[in-house]
């Protein structure tokens, strides 16, 4: 008689030690799920911030791009650099104009209309407003020093995770492009470093 409240005790105590576990197991995806959400959020917001720099950027330096993303906070269009919230390493890969454009994106021909080369034209005047981009190269940030006359238009991640939300409709981290003259109705060509274009 006297083991009988302690044999309770026990039988109690596991079935509290099981709920517990069932919930930690409910529970531990959702948060997962949770914090992929806010990277997701911050990834948008960083990927957002180099735009406005480079756009800056055009601005303070019209007709040359940034050579390295740390061009962008020595001119101070950036605050500071920025990490990958989706890479462990925190690297970005990088958004350029196609190698052999040096210069090229806003040129105008000798009666004044936009001329394209580099990937890109501008129509119209302003602040880059008319800026365009066709098509663009994707590099890792450890290649730059390899690309001559390197023009950074932005930056994508080199996750290649499948995302929970669509970002223009990529559902791909390493495809939701982060570049100034984007036009997300009008994707561009993607050519990837080492890679030829068509």
């Amino acid at each position: 008689m006297g083991n009988r409240p302690s044999g309770y005790v026990l039988i109690m105590l596991l079935f509290v030690v099981t709920a517990m576990g069932i919930g930690l197991l409910v529970a531990v995806p959702v948060w997962q799920t949770q914090i992929q959400r806010e990277r997701e959020q911050e990834l948008i917001f960083r990927g957002k911030q180099y735009v406005e720099a480079v756009r800056v950027f055009q601005i303070k330096k019209p007709g040359t791009f940034p050579k390295t993303l740390e061009d962008l906070v020595e001119e101070k269009c950036l605050r500071r650099p920025f990490r990958d919230p989706m890479n462990p390493d925190g690297d970005w890969n990088i958004i350029l104009l196609p190698e052999g454009g040096p210069g090229g994106a806003i040129r105008r021909g000798p009666d004044g209309n936009p001329i394209q080369t580099g990937g890109g034209t501008r129509r119209g005047r302003g602040q880059g407003q008319g800026f365009a981009v066709q098509s663009i190269l994707v590099a890792p940030k450890s290649a730059l020093s390899s690309i001559r006359n390197a023009q950074i238009l932005g930056v994508v991640s080199s996750s290649t995770k499948k995302s929970f939300r669509t970002y223009n409709d990529e559902e791909s981290y390493d495809r939701w492009l982060f570049f100034y003259g984007q036009d997300p109705k009008q994707p561009p060509e993607i050519v990837y470093y080492g890679q030829s274009s068509k």
